[in-house]
């Protein structure tokens, strides 16, 4: 997997203050993304341990709230494949701090009745997710006063209680995760 870039000191892309790594590769092709550069999945540098081992040591600061995965597609199979050892040595030496992932698929259509059942995968990939923000971009539902998402269209989705009660739980502004 390649990465089109970390940037560590986000407040774009989730509450506070937040390290964010944009993955590359995306089959999406949304109009007027704001990452089009980052669709080439060759886009970028290989991400390896050294950029797990930078993620995790400046997360680790107290002024860091968590970390946000985005792109080019987090999901596409190859960066979910990509992003597990990151997510795993991130949960486990940050437990307290929280992972959101932004995604153009949609969480019930394309994540929970094909990739839950196809891709072995997702199901650990979203055990260490708890905010998801689903849904392409679409430039025609463009709202620049919507909270960390560029459309109307777009959710954002509490993963754990959603998975837990079966039913979509969408985010409350005023939490803190």
């Amino acid at each position: 997997m390649n990465y089109a870039s970390i940037k560590i000191m986000d407040v774009a892309n989730g509450p506070g203050i937040r390290i964010s790594l944009f993955v590359s590769g995306c089959t999406h092709y949304c109009k007027n993304c704001f990452n089009k550069e980052a669709w080439d999945f060759n886009y970028g540098n290989p991400f390896t341990q050294e950029q797990i081992d930078y993620i995790i040591d400046y997360a680790s600061g107290k002024h860091i709230a968590g970390l946000t995965i985005l792109g080019g597609e987090p999901l596409e199979h190859s960066n979910q494949q990509g992003l597990l050892p990151l997510l795993r040595q991130f949960r486990e030496k940050l437990p307290d701090k929280s992972i959101w992932c932004f995604t153009g698929y949609d969480y019930e259509k394309d994540i929970l009745e094909h990739m839950f059942n196809e891709y072995q995968e997702t199901k650990e990939f979203f055990s260490y997710i708890d905010v998801l923000v689903d849904g392409e971009f679409k430039e025609e539902l463009k709202d620049l006063t919507l909270k960390f998402k560029g459309s109307s269209n777009q959710r954002t989705i509490m993963v754990k209680e959603s998975i837990k009660t079966g039913e979509i739980v969408l985010w409350d502004p005023t939490s803190a995760r």
